[in-house]
Formats: structure tokens, C-alpha cells, sequence
């Protein structure tokens, strides 16, 4: 008994996208007459015949929009929710959100309930799982169906969708520079692992300030948090060091808040003796004692972004090119790296 072929067989089988098999069944001259044939041929041979309600909910358009982030609690996150609802309210579009916990096979998941008729197009951060995996293939079969698809802080370059992120290395750069010229000279970084472009991008801003004061960047103080582990164990052996940093520059508010914290518990006065900064400037930052300085990531201008360009695409209404937006960071200096009134 033969196989029961769909348009995404048939468009593995020959390496194209859906829209290609749909337009080569339906004899459209966009196709080539040599892959027309070759495509009906296959479906004629297999006996091929197409889902009507799958063609019906994909023409339908439901002017929501889905959008897929790693975690809910994350003050970044909440901000670039609320700039993409009001961007995409005032173009008369609802928004669904899902939540992929870092987790692949929970995005993947996400992914295959929001494209069947449930959205007009979806705006994702990648899970941490899923780039340490480097399995894509969910979204380059989005691609392939020219399924509207936004990535936002946490991208793939080789995905060829429209794009939004922070100038992650230029805010690297601009917190290790402003921990050199409050008088530090060594300053230890609590990143992620490589795998997770966000931090990866903020240790090569970091490297480059320390690089252009003069200073070598000593391995033994940049510490690659697991976030699947204990992290007040992990953070805590910066106290362990030969000679204590007298600077910690996190890729979050919550690393920072922790290294702090344990610095204070240990007797250490901040800034006086260790000065800590963050990026998010969230309400963790607000509320540590002494407050945290950070670096701001403008996500509420993200989500406005992400919005605009996802819609432009469900529309056609902006350019044909790939967009790839990038934001600068700003500074908030507060008492954890300021002495003063």
C-alpha cells in the first residue's frame, strides 16, 4: 500500500517549500514547467489529495499573532510582551503567548500548535535547549512554508527571517567600561554557557573593554553559570579566588542579585569593596540592597519592533528584504556601583 503523501512529503521529497508544491499542483507559472511536472507527477503517483480544512484555516487570516519566550518571570521578557500587545492592538491584532520553559521538544510543540490556524505569524526567543541542540529544523520548515517568522535577543543568523536584538557586545563593553572607570581592575563576569548567544555576545564586549584598558582577561574569573544547577554554589566561588574581584559584571539581574547577596554575607561592602552591575534593569535591580546598577535593554522597544516587522510580513507591506534590527543598550548606575549621596 502506497504512502499517504502531504504537501510537507512532497516538498522534502524534492527540497522545496510548501508554497512551491501548492503552486506546482495548481499549474501556476511561477514554477517551472520541468519541477511542475515532476511534482504533479509524484503526487499523481502517490494519490495525492489536499486537506480541505487544512487549506481553509491556512487561508484564513485570524489577525492574532503567537509569540514563544523561554520563561514569564524574566522582567526582560514581560516588557517585550507589553511593546509587542500595544504594537500589535493598535493594528487590530490579538496576541497568544506561549511559554517553551527552555525546554526543544516545549518550543517545538508551541511552534506546531500556534502555524496550524491558529495565527497569522509568530515572534520567538529560542529556547536554551534548543540552541544547545542547534536543531532549527521546526523553524526552517516555517521558512520553507513562507510562514511569517520573527526572532527576538536569542537568534540564529542562518535563519532567514526578520530579526530584532540588542547590541548585546556593545553592552558588554559599556558595563566592563564602566566598572574601569569607577577605579576596578579586577573584574570577574558570571555569563552563560557558550551556547547561549546572548551571553556569548555579552563576554566578547566584556573582553574587548578589558582589552583596550590593557588588561588581560584572566579565564579564572569568568564563570559560565548552568542554570539547571544549584546557582548560589556556583556563584559563590568567586570567593573562592586567589584575590577576590573587586568588580562583577553579570549577564543578568539574577546573577547579580546572588553575587551580592553572598558577597555581603561574607563581609564584603558594596561598592566599596566589590561593585556589581547587571543587565535588565527589572525590578530585582530596583529593589537589592544597595540598588543594582544596570544595563538597560529597551525591551519594551523590542516588542514594539518585533510587532511592526511581523506585521509588515503578514501584510506585505514592508520591504522584501530580511530585516535585522539592532538596539543599543543604555546604563542606569545605582548604588551598587556608586559611591555617593
Amino acid at each position: 500500500m502506497k504512502q499517504k503523501v502531504t504537501l510537507k512529503i512532497i516538498a522534502k521529497e524534492f527540497d522545496v517549500s510548501i508554497s512551491t508544491v501548492s503552486k506546482a499542483l495548481k499549474n501556476s507559472n511561477e514554477i517551472s514547467e520541468e519541477v511542475r511536472e515532476k511534482i504533479k507527477a509524484y503526487a499523481d503517483y502517490y494519490n495525492y489529495k489536499p486537506n480541505s480544512l487544512a487549506l481553509q484555516l491556512r487561508a484564513q487570516k485570524t489577525s492574532v499573532i503567537g509569540v514563544i519566550i523561554p520563561e514569564i518571570v524574566h522582567h526582560f521578557f514581560s516588557t517585550v510582551i507589553d511593546g509587542i500587545e500595544e504594537h500589535a492592538n493598535k493594528r487590530g491584532y490579538n496576541v497568544m503567548v506561549c511559554l517553551s520553559n527552555e525546554s526543544f521538544e516545549k518550543e517545538v510543540s508551541n511552534i506546531s500548535v500556534l502555524t496550524n490556524g491558529s495565527v497569522d505569524g509568530v515572534i520567538v526567543s529560542i529556547a536554551r535547549e534548543t540552541q544547545k541542540k542547534e536543531d532549527y529544523n521546526h523553524f526552517e520548515m516555517l521558512l520553507k512554508d513562507d510562514f511569517p517568522l520573527v526572532l527576538f535577543d536569542r537568534i540564529v543568523d542562518s535563519l532567514k527571517c526578520d530579526k530584532v536584538i540588542i547590541d548585546d557586545i556593545g553592552g558588554g563593553y559599556k558595563a566592563a567600561n564602566h566598572l574601569l572607570e569607577i577605579g576596578s581592575k579586577r573584574i570577574a563576569m558570571l555569563t552563560t554557557e557558550d551556547y547561549v548567544t546572548v551571553g556569548a555576545l555579552r563576554k566578547v564586549g566584556y573582553r574587548k573593554a578589558m582589552l583596550h584598558a590593557g588588561l588581560d582577561v584572566d579565564e579564572d574569573y569568568v564563570f559560565k553559570i548552568n542554570d539547571l544547577e544549584d546557582l548560589y554554589g556556583q556563584i559563590e566561588k568567586i570567593f573562592e579566588l586567589d584575590e577576590v574581584p573587586d568588580a562583577i559584571l553579570a549577564v543578568n539581574e539574577i546573577y547579580a542579585a546572588i553575587a551580592m547577596k553572598l558577597a555581603i554575607e561574607k563581609g564584603y561592602k558594596i561598592p566599596e569593596d566589590i561593585a556589581v552591575l547587571g543587565f535588565t534593569s527589572g525590578l530585582i535591580s530596583e529593589f537589592t540592597s544597595p540598588p543594582l546598577t544596570a544595563i538597560t535593554q529597551h525591551g519594551y522597544l523590542m516588542g514594539q519592533q518585533a510587532a511592526e516587522l511581523l506585521i509588515n510580513r503578514i501584510e506585505h507591506t514592508g520591504p522584501q528584504e530580511f530585516q535585522k534590527e539592532v538596539i543599543s543598550t543604555g546604563l542606569k548606575i545605582r548604588k551598587s556601583t556608586y559611591i555617593g549621596d
